[in-house]
C-alpha cells in the first residue's frame, strides 16, 4: 500500500528503515527520498534581538516626527507674538537696560498685582499705577483694560502706542522705557513724571498758583515743539489726535511732556489717512463732525485750544476773542479772562501771553487750511523768547 504522505521525516533508525517509496512529498535522510531544504532556524536570542531593534526604531521614528510638529507648533506661536491680528501669548520688549520678564515680576511685586493703592490715574484705554522697583526708580505703569474676545482694536491700539512711541524721542515726549503683554495682562512702563498731568495741575487751586506765568508760557512752547516734530521730523508725519490737558505731563521741574499716543495716527503718504475717530470732547477739530479724514490740522486745533486753557485755567469752550494788534484795548481784553489765582503779569509776560493767544486763536480756526502749521507754531514761540517783544507776525495757509 502507498500513502500519499507529505513532509520530512523524523531522523532515527524506524523511519531511515521503512519503505517509503512512491511518497514524493516526503523528504528526509533516507536514499528513496529527496534530502529537505534548510530552513532558517531563529533562536530565542536572535528573536529577542530581533524585536528590541524593531522597537527602537519605531520609537526613533516616533521621537523624530513628534520633534517636528513641537517645532511647527513653536514657530506658529512665534508668528502669532509679532502678528497683530492673531491670538496672543506673550510679548515682551527689552532692551540693554531693561530686560522685560524681570520687569514684569518686580511690577507686580512693586504694585501688589495692580492693587488700587497704587493708581494714580485712569483714562479710556486703561489705568496708570505707580511703581517703585529694586534699584529705588520710579516708573510708570500703563495698564490696558482686560481684552474680551473680538475686541482686536484695543489690543491694536497698545501695539500702534509702543510702535510710535518706539520710533521717536524728544525731550518733551514722556520717555517709553518697555512693555509686557500677557494673556492676563499687558502695560507700558514709562519714565515718572513728579507732577502728574496739566489737567490735574490746573484743576486744584493749590497746584495751579505753583503754574506761574513764565511756568504757563513755557509748558506751551514745549508742547508745541513736540508736535512740530512729530508732524514735520518724522517720517511718515505722526498726529497725535488727543491733544487734552490730561495728556500732557509734567516732570518735576515743570517741564510739559506730550503723553497717551494709543490714538497715534501714522500719515502714509500712499494711504487715505481714514481712520475712527479719536479724541477728547472740546478739543476736537470741528471737521471731525462730519468726516473722520485725519490730518496734523487736528492735532493744530487741539494745541490751540489747549494753549487758551493754559493761560485762561480752564477750558475756553465756545469763548473767541481777537488781538489784531498789541494795543492797550488787547492787552485788558486779555487781563479779563487770565487764570485769576495768579498775579497780574509783568509787561514782558503779558506781551508774551498775547501772542500765545493770537497763535490759538488762529490754531483755532474752523477752516483747516487756515490754520498755521506746528512748524510755524514753534518758531514763533521760540523768537519771542530769543529776541523778546515784537510784532507777531503768524503765517497761515
Amino acid at each position: 500500500m502507498v500513502f500519499k504522505l507529505q513532509g520530512a521525516i523524523p531522523n532515527n533508525k524506524a523511519f531511515k528503515d521503512a519503505s517509503l517509496e512512491g511518497n514524493k512529498g516526503l523528504c528526509g535522510n533516507v536514499s528513496a527520498l529527496q534530502p529537505c531544504k534548510e530552513k532558517k532556524h531563529i533562536s530565542k536570542r536572535n528573536r529577542t534581538l530581533m524585536f528590541l531593534t524593531i522597537f527602537l526604531v519605531v520609537g526613533a521614528l516616533s521621537l523624530a516626527f513628534a520633534g517636528v510638529v513641537l517645532i511647527r507648533k513653536g514657530r506658529g506661536k512665534q508668528g502669532q507674538e509679532t502678528d497683530d491680528s492673531s491670538v496672543q501669548h506673550e510679548y515682551v520688549f527689552s532692551t540693554s537696560d531693561f530686560d522685560g520678564r524681570r520687569m514684569h515680576e518686580e511690577i507686580i511685586k512693586a504694585t501688589n498685582g495692580f492693587d488700587a493703592i497704587y493708581c494714580i490715574g485712569k483714562g479710556g484705554s486703561g489705568s496708570v499705577y505707580k511703581a517703585k522697583l529694586l534699584s529705588g526708580s520710579i516708573v510708570a505703569v500703563k495698564k490696558l483694560h482686560p481684552i474680551l474676545e473680538g475686541e482686536e482694536a484695543s489690543r491694536k491700539e497698545f501695539f500702534n502706542e509702543i510702535r510710535t512711541l518706539l520710533e521717536i524721542r524728544h525731550r518733551n515726549i514722556v520717555k517709553l522705557i518697555g512693555f509686557y503683554s500677557h494673556d492676563h495682562h499687558s502695560f507700558l512702563v514709562y519714565e515718572y513724571m513728579e507732577k502728574g498731568s496739566l489737567a490735574s495741575m490746573l484743576n486744584k487751586e493749590h497746584e495751579a498758583i505753583k503754574l506761574d506765568w513764565s511756568t504757563r508760557v513755557r509748558i506751551v512752547r514745549g508742547v508745541a515743539h513736540a508736535l512740530s516734530y512729530m508732524h514735520h521730523d518724522c517720517s511718515p508725519p505722526i498726529v497725535h489726535r488727543d491733544i487734552s490737558s490730561n495728556n500732557i505731563l509734567l516732570n518735576y521741574e515743570y517741564e510739559a511732556c506730550v503723553s497717551d499716543f494709543g490714538t497715534a495716527k501714522l500719515l502714509n503718504p500712499d494711504s487715505s489717512n481714514w481712520t475712527a475717530r479719536a479724541g477728547t470732547y472740546g478739543y476736537v477739530a470741528p471737521e471731525l463732525a462730519y468726516t473722520i479724514k485725519v490730518t496734523e490740522k487736528c492735532d493744530v486745533y487741539s494745541f490751540g485750544v489747549l494753549a487758551l486753557e493754559v493761560i485762561m485755567g480752564k477750558q475756553p469752550g465756545d469763548l473767541i476773542f481777537s488781538f489784531s494788534s498789541p494795543s492797550a484795548n488787547g492787552e485788558v481784553l486779555l487781563n479779563d479772562v487770565l487764570d485769576q489765582r495768579l498775579p497780574v503779569p509783568t509787561p514782558h509776560v503779558l506781551d508774551e501771553l498775547v501772542t500765545i493767544a493770537r497763535i490759538a486763536i488762529a490754531c483755532k480756526h474752523a477752516h483747516p487750511q487756515s490754520r498755521p502749521t506746528m512748524h510755524m507754531v514753534s518758531q514763533v514761540l521760540s523768537s519771542r523768547t530769543a529776541h523778546g517783544p515784537q510784532e507777531t507776525i503768524l503765517p497761515v495757509h
